[in-house]
């Protein structure tokens, strides 16, 4: 399975927005990838979500 790398770029304006619950500890691990590679919260969800389904 390929590594998972969060990509610095901007997302392009054609997304939706939608409210989601985490798991405390999830939100989290999210926050500390978010800080660590210098991108926002709903880049790393964004990245997260399209690895997972990639790797499906």
């Amino acid at each position: 399975m390929a590594k998972f790398k969060i990509d610095g770029e901007k997302l392009n304006n054609k997304s939706l927005n939608r409210t989601i619950r985490l798991k405390k500890e999830t939100y989290d691990k999210i926050v500390k990838l978010s800080v660590e590679n210098g991108v926002s919260i709903n880049k790393v969800i964004n990245e997260c979500i399209d690895y997972a389904l990639s790797h499906m």
